[in-house]
């Protein structure tokens, strides 16, 4: 067993990889600024085992145990798991999901929420918050969002910290419109 400050660091430094599996989703798929069609969102969901397969490949051609990366295939594999079982890719349920990718869904959710992306805006901190609510004890872990509650103010902080600015956003777009073949913006 480690210990709590060893951990945090560990899921700390794994967090930024939930997503590396992202890398083999297609542009037209990934940068889709619409809702994704059933076909779409399974390929979408495949990020999950691709993330947990690159992190084991790049583990392998280390030939080297990294402490932080057995988090890092946890939160990869299992952070769109849900509490009561309908998420994927394994269906699990409740404690059966790590608690590093029950720690994960409730961060990356509201972090979706919160941010600002060039084809929807951002929730309020309140409105991700009840958003967290509503998902507590069938999509989230009933205790994470409990813990949620109670640094709330902290998550608050950080999410203006780190929020995307105007010049941020437009850069982001000028990389997908050119990424979908279509003219660079002006200005």
């Amino acid at each position: 067993m480690l210990d709590n400050d060893l951990t945090i660091d560990l899921l700390y430094r794994s967090a930024p990889l939930h997503d590396i599996g992202k890398v083999g989703i297609p542009d037209r798929i990934l940068l889709k600024p619409g809702r994704l069609t059933q076909e779409e969102f399974e390929v979408m969901k495949s990020h999950t085992t691709l993330g947990l397969a690159a992190i084991e490949s790049a583990e392998n051609q280390l030939d080297l145990k990294v402490d932080f990366l057995l988090y890092a295939k946890e939160i990869a594999y299992s952070h769109h798991e849900k509490w009561d079982g309908t998420g994927y890719p394994l269906g699990l349920a409740g404690d059966a999901i790590p608690v590093s990718a029950r720690l994960m869904a409730v961060a990356d959710f509201y972090d979706a929420l919160i941010s600002r992306r060039v084809y929807k805006q951002a929730m309020s901190h309140a409105q991700a918050m009840q958003a967290l609510h509503e998902g507590r004890g069938s999509h989230f872990d009933p205790d994470v969002v409990d813990a949620c509650d109670a640094i709330q103010e902290d998550f608050q902080e950080i999410a203006r910290r780190y929020s995307d600015t105007d010049q941020d956003l437009l850069e982001k777009e000028r990389v997908i419109r050119m990424m979908q073949g279509e003219p660079p913006m002006l200005g």
